[in-house]
Order: C-alpha cells, then sequence, then structure tokens
C-alpha cells in the first residue's frame, strides 16, 4: 500500500503521484482514498475531472465500488491553475481524457510545493499507450499500477478489452462495453475477434532449443 511522503511540507518542493492500471483496476478508488487521508491531515484539497467524463454527475468522482467524492469538473488542463487556491494537495481523475497540457500544469503545481495526485488508463483498449499518461508516468516521482482482476483466467488483467465493435479511441463506459482481461487473454480474444493484434517492429521467437 502507497504511503504518503511524510518529510516536512515546509522545507521541500511538491512532487507527483501517478495511479495508473485498466479499467476496473481500482485507480479511482486509490485516489479517492488518498485524497480522504489528506483531508483527515486537515490540508487543503482540491479534485479535478474533465468535463468529457459525462458518466456520472459534473462535481462527483465516482468509482466502480461506488466511493464518491466531491470534485470540480473542467473542461482544459490550463482552466486547473485559476481553482487551485490555498491548496496543498490536487487530486485528478481520468487524466488521459485531458489535453497534453495537464503535464505541464501538474508540474507546474508540484514546482509550487504541491502535492499532486494523478489517476487514469495508462493504455487504450487497443493496448496503446495514453501519450500524456506515459509522460506524467516518467515525470512522477511516484507511479503506483494496479491491476483488475481477468474473469477468463482468474490471474491479474492490465488490458481493457472493449466489448463492442465501436473503433472510437475514446469510448466512455463501464461493464457493458469493457472487460479487464490478462495478456493472455487480450491477445487470444482480439486474434479470435479477426483484430490482429501485433507489436511494430517485433520479430518472432522460434521454439528451437540450442545446443550446448
Amino acid at each position: 500500500m502507497f504511503l504518503e511522503n511524510t518529510l516536512n511540507f515546509n522545507k521541500q518542493t511538491g512532487w507527483i503521484e501517478v495511479v495508473c492500471g485498466s479499467m476496473f483496476s481500482g485507480k479511482t478508488e486509490e485516489l479517492i482514498r488518498r485524497i480522504r487521508r489528506a483531508q483527515f491531515a486537515n490540508l487543503g484539497v482540491i479534485i479535478f475531472k474533465p468535463k468529457a467524463d459525462t458518466r456520472d454527475k459534473k462535481n462527483k468522482v465516482v468509482s466502480h465500488d461506488n466511493s464518491i467524492i466531491e470534485c470540480l469538473a473542467v473542461k482544459k488542463a490550463n482552466e486547473i491553475y485559476e481553482k487551485v487556491q490555498n491548496c496543498r494537495v490536487v487530486g485528478i481523475d481520468e487524466a488521459q481524457f485531458f489535453d497534453d497540457q495537464i503535464i505541464e500544469v501538474c508540474n507546474s503545481l508540484a514546482n509550487q510545493g504541491i502535492r499532486v495526485i494523478v489517476a487514469g488508463l495508462d493504455m487504450d483498449y487497443k493496448g496503446v499507450p495514453f501519450q500524456n499518461m506515459a509522460n506524467l508516468m516518467a515525470t512522477a516521482e511516484y507511479v503506483t499500477k494496479v491491476h483488475a482482476i481477468c474473469p477468463e483466467t482468474g490471474g491479474l488483467a492490465q488490458y481493457s478489452y472493449r466489448k463492442t465493435k465501436s473503433k472510437k479511441r475514446i469510448l466512455l463506459g463501464k461493464a457493458d462495453e469493457y472487460m479487464p482481461l490478462s495478456r493472455a487473454a487480450y491477445f487470444e480474444k482480439s486474434n479470435k475477434k479477426g483484430k490482429k493484434i501485433s507489436v511494430k517492429g517485433a520479430k518472432k521467437v522460434s521454439g528451437k532449443k540450442t545446443k550446448d
């Protein structure tokens, strides 16, 4: 379990924490858990989510296990600057839906002494990383990758398999549209669906054994 940095706030700069993973992996639950601990510590806290996420009420962050916390919905990442006043902790949910400016915003806030907690999907339904999340992970002090449970294998799931035929990269949905799968289950199901999944530039490894 992640434990907060216990150094004196007055003698250090801020930092960035990223919580990432597939659908149904507990990203938002972990964000809410950390935010609530900050609230218990009487730190100034504010949470944001993108207006593009219309699955729940615009002033609520809601996890799949129905944990709920108040938030502000903003259209663009740089609007966050206008809302952050006297805050020591900033939470951002569904960061993959924000524009690329989210990277500069998070780093700027951290450089001003603010603890920034970011949650979001690391990959889309094709298994391609969201670039803004990848950049945030690269610049963050702390990265936590959480996993769902694969219903096909019972193992850890890191892919968000889309059950519908839509080819839009961004498709808001819940259990009716998505299912978390392990690597083996994801590639097997994707290939059966007629959607050959391959890694660019990858070479197939022969199964031949080498002689000693």
